[in-house]
């Protein structure tokens, strides 16, 4: 079978409700339902004022995403745009690298999965519940596309509900307290918490440096973001859904990640959280309300599952870019009859299985090591969008303002501000002895690719101009 035709294209089965789910999913996963465990631990309270800052550049990044895909469609979106602005070294190098950060994050979700089921089975081995996962994830990506909207749809409505009544709940708790059960089974008030919690021990109770460190995981919990942007090619109505979907970006980290981090440290002091299970589970359970720890349990549950799903769904769409354009075998631009990439997710279901024989094998402190190299190839990806924008914008630099269907809200200040916040993050990683790895892996990683790409792919991608005029004479069909 020759490089796929027309007829082997990606087909339209997300609806507007998939793709503002998948956009609300993505902003609520592991990162926050255990990851903020640690961010906590290394920062305190602080860790609002990291959400806020890297959730700023996630906005910035998005922007940039929703204009260059309403601009020019391309198959594999940033790694696309990466390639057509900036060069075929460079695509290749973001395509990979995005693949890469979804490999680490599926296999962190895998982890997580693993220690909320603890929970409830103390007793059986983790990486039992980490294969199960992995292969039911696996086998249901394997169906249309239509059913795995459907799929995140619900488990992020699920995430959705449940983080805003558990925040409901905690404002409850932080003004009037709560009753519970006392050792002789009698009822006993609750003295309220109150949000002093948050200065008590001071705002930056480890430092400069605990706060920097944080980063590292605070950057994660926002990894796989840009899932939106690989959307664009089985969504129905992309020039109408894309952009509603990256405009929610800020009401999302103010209210999942800002709004969570502030009821959590006001309603239980933060230096007692553990990060053995999830914080939301721990604080609750230590409240004595027992009933509301499980029900949580079951949410955090609910958001591994949704993480894996849409991670493993980004990096298979990221293959068959990559295909595309020939930055990867031709393989992995073969679809099944369900329209699905069928080597890209087998291909995927293996490396999470590798990620389960690790977790086998190192069960301790395996999270962290990779949240800190997921993070790196995070931001790589975001930094690559927003250069591959800037070099977009040069380039279109006659377009009138009104004839732009997404443009970048404070230009040039927002991306160069967001470009010099991505570029000392990823020097920050240097400074910490626990993410110090992540950067020299990540450097080793680049390296390695630009070899394979100079030794192996050089000359033979296929002319971007064909793909773009593809891309959009479908986009003008759908708008």
């Amino acid at each position: 079978m020759n490089r796929p035709s027309a007829s082997g294209e990606l087909q339209p089965g997300l609806s507007r409700r998939h793709i503002m789910f998948i956009a609300l999913g993505s902003a609520i996963g592991t990162g926050l339902f255990y990851g903020s465990a640690k961010a906590i631990q290394l920062a305190g309270p602080s860790v609002i004022l990291a959400y806020l800052l890297a959730g700023a550049a996630v906005f910035v990044v998005m922007r940039a995403l929703g204009e260059m895909i309403l601009h020019r469609p391309l198959p594999g979106s940033f790694g696309g745009y990466a390639s057509h602005y900036l060069g075929p070294l460079a695509g290749f190098l973001t395509g990979w690298t995005y693949i890469l950060e979804m490999v680490l994050v599926c296999i962190a979700d895998v982890i997580a999965f693993s220690v909320y089921m603890g929970l409830w089975y103390p007793d059986v081995p983790p990486w039992i519940w980490s294969l199960g996962i992995t292969l039911i994830i696996g086998g249901l990506n394997l169906c249309a596309v239509r059913m795995f909207g459907e799929l995140e749809f619900w488990l992020s409505l699920i995430k959705v509900v449940a983080i805003c009544a558990m925040i409901a709940g905690g404002v409850w708790v932080i003004f009037f307290g709560f009753t519970s059960s006392g050792a002789d089974g009698e009822p006993v008030r609750n003295a309220a918490t109150g949000i002093a919690n948050l200065w008590r021990h001071g705002w930056f109770p480890n430092g400069l440096e605990g706060f920097v460190a944080a980063f590292a995981v605070v950057m994660f919990a926002f990894g796989g973001i840009e899932i939106v942007g690989l959307t664009a090619a089985e969504a129905k109505d992309p020039a109408h859904t894309i952009p509603r979907a990256i405009n929610t970006v800020p009401a999302r980290i103010l209210v999942f990640y800002v709004g969570t981090m502030f009821v959590l440290m006001s309603i239980f002091p933060w230096d007692e959280i553990t990060g053995k299970s999830s914080p939301l589970v721990q604080i609750f359970g230590g409240l004595g309300i027992s009933s509301a720890a499980h029900i949580l349990n079951v949410v955090v549950i609910t958001a591994a599952v949704s993480a894996i799903n849409s991670d493993l769904f980004g990096a298979a769409r990221m293959m068959y870019g990559l295909a595309m354009h020939r930055h990867a075998p031709e393989a992995l631009g073969r679809l099944s009859r369900a329209g699905v990439p069928l080597v890209p997710v087998l291909l995927m279901l293996a490396a999470m299985l590798g990620g389960v024989l690790l977790h086998r094998f190192y069960p301790d402190g395996l999270f962290f090591t990779v949240a800190a190299m997921a993070t790196f190839a995070t931001v790589w990806v975001w930094l690559t969008i927003l250069l591959s924008h800037w070099a977009m914008r040069r380039k279109t630099a006659g377009t009138a303002a009104q004839d732009r269907r997404f443009p970048m809200p404070w230009w040039p200040l927002a991306p160069l501000a967001a470009i010099g916040f991505l570029v000392v993050t990823i020097v920050l990683l240097g400074f910490g002895d626990a993410s110090r790895p992540a950067l020299y892996g990540g450097a080793l990683w680049i390296g390695g690719m630009s070899l394979v790409y100079l030794c192996f792919v050089r000359g033979r991608e296929i002319p971007l101009t064909t793909l773009a005029e593809t891309g959009e004479t479908r986009l003008a069909r759908l708008r």
